[in-house]
């Protein structure tokens, strides 16, 4: 019986199995059953027709060997130097023991355990990140000339400037959405005229700050964590370290800087934005512009607008924080950057809202 593949093929003689040509992956695959058939009864697999064995065709030759007998594998005979070379790897490869099965998942204590201690670890490097940042923050202070202006008016205009359209864009929209939502349950009581100060101290006090810190953690926070994350896996921040240089006043301090500076900007073109498009929606009822900007007048004070710009400057410091942290603590593979940037939109995010939360109890607790 015999089988070629472009020159391989065997015969069976007798009580002997011979394979001959070259026994690699590519022409192998055919002979493999028919090798495996033919070999039951041999007493032994002669080589000296092989002239090249990978160890794919070792593996069909033991294989045969194996097959061959039930008890102990029949002897291989005639193989050349190389072919006997890769048999005895290929041997001993198949003989060394497999690697231990993956371990199963943890219990669920032990899986609690270990997200409370991986929770607490984070939280001490992120109170570490802040510490440090304190730090670096007040050792700047009188040496003003160890972060670059360039480097802040480039962060600036990333961070506030190249936002403005979206953020006039969103404004807009979310003061016609609630305008014209506000109308409907208004105009059951006849109580449309309360529409403006609705609306205006919604923006003022919440939603101005709440969304513009959703646009700065979205575009900014992304942004910082992403070139950090990539200067991180890059490895430019351990080389800023070797040559001397921290990157917490050369890379951290401007943005946290820039991105503080740039909130309450959004926040009231976020407001005025908003304002626009709930007039508009007043003019569309039948209201003039005068009696829209008179209960504005008589509703909204200086102590909520300051309240807004105040907490969006916290707002700003938190997302940058985080974004920066993020990228700082990036992994080293492929999926670093997109993780942290991940993390970075999230946690500012989340971070926002935990901070809006508390403002607004102590605010009601100041009775502002």
């Amino acid at each position: 019986m015999t089988a070629q593949a472009e020159q391989a093929g065997f015969d069976r003689q007798d009580e002997t199995l011979r394979l001959r040509g070259p026994l690699t992956t590519q022409r192998v695959g055919p002979l493999w059953r028919e090798v495996l058939r033919a070999a039951p009864g041999a007493r032994r697999l002669d080589l000296s027709a092989v002239t090249a064995l990978d160890t794919t065709g070792a593996t069909l030759v033991l294989a045969g060997a194996s097959a061959a007998s039930k008890a102990d594998p029949v002897p291989i005979e005639g193989a050349s130097e190389s072919v006997g070379a890769v048999l005895e790897r290929a041997r001993a490869a198949l003989a060394a023991p497999r690697p231990a099965a993956a371990p199963g998942g943890l219990s669920f204590v032990a899986a609690t355990g270990a997200w409370g201690v991986g929770l607490w670890h984070r939280f001490w490097e992120s109170t570490g990140f802040l510490g440090e940042t304190v730090v670096m923050a007040f050792a700047a202070l009188p040496h003003p000339r160890r972060m670059r202006p360039a480097d802040l008016l480039r962060h600036l205009d990333e961070a506030g400037l190249r936002a403005f359209p979206l953020t006039v864009l969103l404004g807009t929209l979310i003061g016609v959405i609630l305008a014209f939502q506000s109308s409907i349950p208004m105009r059951q009581f006849g109580a449309e005229i309360f529409i403006p100060p609705l609306v205006g101290i919604s923006l003022v006090r919440e939603l101005g700050p709440l969304i513009a810190a959703v646009i700065l953690s979205g575009r900014t926070g992304s942004a910082y964590a992403a070139e950090l994350g990539t200067m991180t896996v890059n490895e430019e921040i351990d080389a800023l370290r070797i040559m001397g240089v921290d990157p917490m006043a050369m890379l951290v301090l401007p943005r946290l800087l820039a991105a503080m500076l740039v909130m309450p900007v959004l926040t009231l073109v976020m407001n005025l934005s908003g304002l626009a498009g709930m007039t508009a929606v007043m003019i569309a009822l039948g209201f003039p512009t005068a009696l829209v900007l008179n209960q504005l007048e008589q509703w909204l004070t200086l102590g909520s607008l300051i309240g807004g710009l105040g907490k969006s400057v916290l707002f700003g410091l938190a997302i940058a924080m985080i974004g920066c942290r993020a990228g700082l603590s990036a992994g080293r593979g492929p999926r670093a950057v997109g993780d942290a940037a991940t993390a970075a939109v999230v946690g500012g995010i989340v971070a926002t809202v935990v901070l809006d939360g508390l403002c607004a109890v102590l605010f009601f607790r100041l009775g502002w």
